[in-house]
């Protein structure tokens, strides 16, 4: 296996629904915090971990974010259509897999993003990985360290390493924030067509190979427009 990492998958195909008025003239990747697509956030994290190439899925006002795409210098940029059918967050994933190598990559939502501390959060997947033990390591941070979100958690993090569902475990709830690593065979038997990502990690929680990493800075999760004020204020903007 080469290293981890050197190809990722952005989601930038959905509606953006909570965010309209905004999203009404555009998609939700290509809202502005302070002055910056939020979709821009994302790709700064990817150049700085050396990410070689990203695959875009696109489906709500597509041609615009391609026009983005088109302007950008690295990573190279892979446009994955899904104008005909919206795919959701694993069969987007799932249908891109030819375009993602055979090795883990990365996966990263375009509409919200972290501020990193320290060691950035990227680099810590990458280094937390091990390929014999894991199918999917997710990043996650715990409730106090998010803004604009107000959410119960998703998962539990055991001594291990290993995650289980918040509602069905004791102890600390950790959001899930958009970024993973995972190993394309966590996709062998998914479903054809549109599915969530929750199905493939409630597989590897049952297999024991979910992991996760808790994130040490700030996740900004910018749902809907007054978000925008709060991640612009977490910021210093």
């Amino acid at each position: 296996m080469h290293k981890p990492g050197t190809h990722a998958m952005v989601l930038a195909a959905g509606y953006g629904q909570r965010m309209r008025p905004l999203t009404l003239t555009r998609p939700k990747p290509l809202v502005e915090v302070a002055g910056k697509a939020l979709i821009d956030y994302g790709f700064d994290r990817l150049r700085a971990a050396g990410v070689e190439e990203a695959v875009v899925n696109v489906h709500y006002l597509p041609e615009q974010i391609e026009a983005w795409a088109k302007r950008q210098i690295s990573p190279r940029i892979v446009i994955a259509d899904e104008r005909v059918e919206i795919l959701d967050t694993g069969g987007g994933v799932a249908r891109a897999l030819p375009l993602l190598g055979a090795d883990p990559f990365f996966v990263i939502n375009s509409d919200s993003f972290w501020v990193d501390d320290g060691t950035p959060a990227l680099d810590r997947l990458r280094a937390a990985w091990d390929d014999q033990i894991m199918d999917c390591l997710l990043l996650l941070s715990p409730l106090q360290r998010t803004v604009g979100y107000d959410g119960k958690g998703d998962f539990v993090r055991g001594a291990d390493g290993r995650l289980t569902r918040r509602t069905k475990s004791d102890g600390t709830p950790l959001a899930y924030i958009g970024g993973y690593l995972v190993a394309p065979r966590i996709f062998k038997g998914a479903p054809d067509g549109a599915f969530s990502m929750n199905l493939l990690w409630d597989r590897a929680i049952a297999a024991g190979r979910l992991f996760g990493v808790e994130h040490t800075g700030r996740w900004l999760h910018v749902g809907t427009p007054e978000a925008i004020g709060l991640a612009e204020a977490a910021l210093g903007a």
